[in-house]
């Protein structure tokens, strides 16, 4: 194992946190070389997961969001948590153009979007208790940094 950090984040689940918390796992991720291309991909994948958090989970009250990020050689892993209201019908949440919030004219395509542009998508909920998304991305070339 040439390369392994970890860093954890927590923030108020407040939209414009969103940008803040995109930028900080993008700037940890850029330790493993990665291309534009792939820091993109990161940037709004995170960004469709901690929106998530904050719109459905947590909806019109404030609550907490955590993000942990673990790189081991060439991949990072990024886990969004919130402990909000849940996702009651998972299996329907995780299909294109679903949306429990139409009225906010939502696409439904936050999971689709995490699942094209990461390797790997899982998502547990359990309603009442919070949502926890864990995505990860490998790396065409790894670094050759310690």
């Amino acid at each position: 194992m040439k390369n392994k950090n970890y860093m954890k984040l927590e923030f108020v689940s407040k939209s414009t946190n969103e940008a803040f918390a995109r930028v900080v796992v993008a700037a940890f991720a850029s330790q493993l070389d990665p291309t534009i291309e792939e820091i993109s991909d990161i940037k709004t994948a995170v960004s469709e997961a901690v929106t998530n958090s904050i719109i459905h989970g947590y909806e019109n009250i404030e609550g907490m969001v955590t993000i942990e990020s673990r790189i081991v050689d060439n991949e990072i892993e990024i886990i969004i948590k919130d402990e909000g209201k849940g996702i009651d019908d998972l299996e329907k949440a995780l299909e294109p153009f679903y949306t429990s919030k139409p009225e906010l004219e939502r696409s439904g395509m936050g999971f689709t979007v995490m699942e094209t542009f990461m390797d790997k998508l899982e998502v547990v909920s359990e309603p009442g208790k919070g949502t926890k998304v864990r995505m990860i991305k490998k790396f065409k070339s790894l670094p050759n940094k310690e």
